[in-house]
């Protein structure tokens, strides 16, 4: 036995042995160390009035226990044109899962379940579609063939997505590199879960069929940094556009990481571009794990095709602990089976994230394949194990378990027992290989979980029900003209207008450049101060406040050609901003004596200064240098804002003191 492995202790030890480093302290050298890759695909929801093959309205969405009607399904695998069965669509099969959609009349019709034939596809939907691959600097196709991408997880209740690649082989800029993509495609989004528990599994269709483009990068991503830089970018090139929706699920990225000696892991549907540099990190180092797990188990089995499990159902009559899951067991009428793994001593508890071991990799699949829930098993090398203290022996017994071997325990009823050892024994197979193809589930603290197998080629197929569609070199040159400016030309923009790099994410996030640019030139004001307004001012109190009203961005346009046409000065609409957001439809008249302001010019100003020194010479006591300044200027400023510039009336109270 490896004495690396002889020698772990505790879960601390096992974070050595794989020589994980922190996220925290993570540098460029460990990443190259540990050959990290990393590719996107990133999922934006297009912004239409109907949706992709049908004629159904996009974007309105129901809540979950608001529907008219519940359709149930079961699905199964088809055939691929070469006679093969995709991998992920015979472990969806697996689950006997009951796939429950509940529909809503405003939003579903029979084309989405596959009793209508798909209409031609949404042409404005195809237009963006063009657009964004036009400001990735793709090649644009030809003709757009549609295929059919087979989905058994019942997202899709027809059973496949309708998806067709629009162009190829662009580029984006990064701060210190270019990274390549491989293509853009535009297809029909998928339903939105409810829940999905044991073989129950609920959706609701109201996203169903929503235009969805789906950009694709090379794995030329080094770190987890370059790999979030790089979400950014095209969420900013997709929002550029304006013709994107926003908010929460409207776009998602699949985040594709590797390690050397290990394959690519596809992290699914990462809600936050935030998330994708502790969830790589986390993954990359999984991979390492894994591959140390395949060594040990090759250096201790000369056989990997010899390795088998047992297994045995323990009578409960024989037990003498009384945990939970033992009386939960009884009460319910379930089998308690115990496993052996020869030779698997120390691998369970071998550490793979932060918080979880070999073991979770198992009892995540037992969740996802055979329905068991969360807790789902016990292992003889969990710390602190009550079971096996009272009845480890009793265990080893029934499976002639040699001291070299490590045990599970799990509860089940007959239905699901076959498909849970199966399940096992796959599992700890894997391993003796190494990381395994497959996708998982990214969790907010970083860590990830068994969500399906891989999906392969075999999956893919053209849809018989659509025509190719010619895209006109000539509908290709008008779209061109309709493009916005770069990213990258936005982001030299805001530099040139000294705009803090800390602002420019906000600002490029909700596309409004635009906005900013047409304020300037109406307006004459600064650019750096209308940023300002933007990502500090707006930025806080959409953060702290809810308005009454629909508060829009162009609200703010007319705010600042209100207080151009008064004639006062720009430093107001900080002040009549906080007002303007929470009465959002409010007269900008009313907003003047909302905050009390009154005309006043420079010598009336002036004339508040004497009595403000003389009451504080009567009322303060400070030593502290220039009290006296900071006390009169904090007075004076209510006065004086939006009739001067602060900076003038500062200068006048230094002259007056």
């Amino acid at each position: 036995m490896n004495k690396e492995f002889d020698s772990i202790q505790n879960y601390e030890d096992t974070k050595n042995a794989i020589n994980y480093v922190e996220f925290e302290k993570a540098t460029k050298a460990d990443y190259q160390r540990i050959g990290f890759k990393c590719g996107l695909e990133i999922h934006q929801q297009l912004k239409t009035e109907k949706k992709l093959f049908c004629r159904c309205p996009a974007s309105v969405f129901q809540a979950p226990d608001d529907y008219d009607a519940e359709i149930i399904r079961h699905m199964r695998p088809t055939l691929s044109e070469l006679g093969e069965y995709d991998g992920t669509a015979l472990m969806e099969f697996k689950t006997r899962k009951n796939i429950t959609y509940r529909i809503k009349n405003e939003t579903a019709c029979t084309y989405e379940i596959d009793d209508t034939p798909p209409f031609r596809i949404n042409k404005q939907a195809l237009g963006i579609a063009i657009k964004i691959s036009l400001l990735c600097k793709q090649n644009i196709v030809g003709e757009l063939h549609i295929i059919r991408k087979q989905y058994l997880d019942g997202s899709i209740p027809t059973g496949f997505q309708r998806t067709g690649i629009v162009g190829i082989e662009g580029e984006i800029p990064l701060r210190d590199k270019t990274v390549h993509l491989i293509q853009l495609s535009i297809e029909e989004d998928s339903c939105r879960e409810v829940s999905d528990i044991g073989h129950e599994r609920i959706y609701r269709t109201d996203r169903l069929g929503m235009p969805l483009i789906e950009a694709v990068t090379y794995p030329e991503l080094l770190t987890p940094a370059e790999a979030a830089e790089a979400a950014h970018y095209l969420r900013f090139l997709f929002r550029s556009t304006g013709e994107v929706c926003t908010g929460m699920g409207a776009s998602r990225e699949d985040v594709n990481v590797s390690a050397e000696g290990g394959t690519r892991v596809e992290i699914k549907g990462v809600a936050h571009i935030k998330w994708i540099p502790k969830l790589t990190h986390i993954e990359a180092y999984r991979q390492v794990a894994l591959l140390k797990i395949k060594d040990e188990l090759n250096n201790r089995i000369s056989k990997p095709s010899n390795w088998n499990i047992n297994s045995a159902e323990l009578d409960s009559t024989e037990l003498n602990s009384s945990i939970g899951f033992v009386r939960k067991a009884k009460e319910e009428n379930k089998k308690l089976i115990a496993v052996n793994l020869p030779d698997f001593k120390s691998i369970l508890s071998h550490f793979t994230q932060p918080g979880k071991t070999f073991a979770n990799e198992i009892s995540d699949r037992l969740k996802v394949i055979a329905c068991l829930e969360h807790p789902n098993m016990l292992t003889s090398e969990m710390p602190r194990n009550e079971f096996f203290f009272a009845d480890g022996e009793y265990v080893k017994k029934s499976l002639n378990a040699s001291n070299n071997d490590a045990q599970i325990i799990f509860w089940t009823d007959e239905y699901d027992r076959k498909t849970a050892l199966e399940t096992i024994e796959e599992r700890c197979r894997m391993a003796f290989e190494g990381v395994p193809n497959e996708t998982r589930k990214g969790l907010p603290d970083g860590t990830t979980i068994f969500e399906r197998v891989l999906p392969g080629a075999d999956r893919m197929y053209p849809d018989t029900d659509s025509a190719p569609i010619a895209i006109e070199q000539s509908w290709i040159d008008d779209l061109k003209n309709e493009l916005p400016p770069d990213v990258s030309e936005e982001k030299k923009q805001l530099s040139e207008w000294k705009v803090p790099e800390s602002s420019w994410t906000y600002l490029l996030k909700n596309n409004l450049m635009p906005l900013m640019r047409k304020i300037v030139s109406e307006t004459g004001f600064t650019p750096s101060y209308v940023c300002k307004i933007f990502a500090e001012n707006l930025k806080h109190l959409q953060g702290q406040t809810e308005p009454s009203g629909d508060f829009t961005y162009s609200k703010v346009l007319g705010l600042f050609r209100f207080i151009k046409e008064q004639n006062l000065v720009p430093e107001i609409a900080e002040v009549m901003l906080e007002e303007l957001y929470k009465h959002p439809n409010i007269l900008f008249d009313s907003l003047l004596e909302m905050i009390n302001f009154k005309k006043r010019n420079e010598e009336k100003i002036k004339s508040y200064i004497p009595l403000l020194k003389e009451k504080f010479e009567q009322i303060c006591t400070s030593k502290e240098p220039d009290a006296n300044f900071h006390w009169i200027m904090g007075q004076i400023r209510p006065k004086a804002i939006g009739n001067l510039p602060l900076s003038e009336v500062a200068l006048i109270v230094k002259e007056a003191l």
